[in-house]
């Protein structure tokens, strides 16, 4: 068979045009996608959830004398400091010394007719029935005499714990009742915190390993570790449950009353918890209704990876349920402007020294 010598040219020409046409169906390398990559990490076993307190005294006293009767000092005022045992108002107490002085005389007087009844009975001279009577006499004496010295007592008031005077609520001259309010006290030697937290914490209350509180704002950073006081069963009207805790030991003078301070539990993951894999916020997409991530596959192209997450986060990452194994290179940059099967190039993460990838 003669070829033509024309014809050579021409089919040098098809194949020319068929190896280029070939070639441009692979993208150069100078136009791929650039993407940085991340792996999943398994979720730490305990997890800090954080919420808003507020610190309270552990209770407020109402503090009155035990009888009635004229102010005559009040020795603190509002915002004082006072300690156990200190002297805080006292009462005139002129009428209750004259009732014990009245009644101090009728019982020494009773007393030396017991003692001569005593001699009679002995010498046979009374019965046993009047000497019984007559010392009976003398004992109930003896008893509203010492409930008289006792009024006395009562008209001096004490601090019976520490703490800081909340408010005085009568002046010196003015008269008061037994029992009422003369004035009012803080008491700061226990101090607790109150705090409300939702629905699904307090269904994770078996796990809370750690209560603590942590305060900002001053020189220093403070955290204190808190013990259990209470946890309300029932969720008020926004769902909320209110826990009370206490410090394990008395804080500094740092904490006062009224303070806003944030509460941290320390949760430890459940047993179908301890294996969940967590990914950077910025490696998921939403394809419609479904949450996805772009795995690289070993030819340098993504497939798209539908997963499913938990609606817990921590810091800037997501909590992976289901739709990984582990061992996946997940893009974790530029998700929002790729394709399926597009082929990436893969950046490599700057070291520390060369910050932002400059040299």
């Amino acid at each position: 068979m003669k070829i033509r010598k024309d014809f050579i040219p021409c089919a040098a020409l098809i194949a020319f045009t068929l190896l280029t046409a070939c070639k441009k169906t692979e993208q150069p390398e100078t136009q791929r996608r650039s993407v940085l990559l991340t792996q999943p990490t398994h979720a730490e076993k305990t997890t800090v959830k954080t919420y808003s307190g507020r610190v309270y005294e552990a209770q407020t006293i109402n503090l009155g004398f035990k009888v009635a009767g004229q102010i005559s000092k009040i020795y603190v005022q509002e915002g004082d400091f006072v300690r156990q045992g200190q002297l805080v108002a006292q009462l005139d107490d002129k009428d209750y010394r004259l009732g014990v002085e009245a009644l101090q005389i009728q019982y020494d007087q009773v007393k030396d007719e017991v003692n001569r009844s005593r001699i009679l009975f002995e010498q046979h001279s009374l019965s046993a029935n009047d000497y019984e009577k007559a010392e009976a006499g003398l004992r109930q004496l003896k008893v509203q005499l010492q409930s008289k010295r006792n009024q006395i007592a009562y008209t001096r008031l004490y601090a019976p714990t520490d703490g800081y005077v909340q408010s005085v609520n009568f002046s010196p001259a003015e008269m008061v009742d037994a029992g009422t309010a003369v004035l009012s006290l803080m008491n700061t030697s226990q101090m607790e915190v109150v705090t409300d937290i939702p629905a699904e914490t307090y269904l994770m209350r078996d796990q809370v390993t750690e209560y603590s509180c942590h305060l900002d704002g001053t020189e220093q950073s403070h955290e204190w570790p808190m013990r259990l006081l209470s946890l309300l069963p029932q969720a008020d009207g926004n769902q909320l449950y209110r826990l009370r805790l206490a410090f394990d030991r008395k804080p500094e003078q740092t904490i006062t009353a009224g303070m806003n301070i944030e509460v941290r539990l320390r949760i430890a993951a459940s047993s179908d918890q301890e294996n969940r894999l967590t990914l950077p916020l910025s490696a998921i997409f939403r394809n419609g209704k479904q949450i996805c991530v772009w795995v690289l596959r070993p030819d340098s192209t993504v497939e798209q990876r539908p997963i499913t997450v938990a609606d817990e986060i921590r810091g800037d990452r997501v909590i992976v349920t289901e739709g990984l194994k582990g061992n996946e290179q997940i893009v974790r940059a530029g998700v929002h402007t790729l394709q399926p099967g597009e082929k990436v190039k893969v950046l490599e993460k700057p070291s520390e020294t060369n910050v932002g990838g400059l040299l």
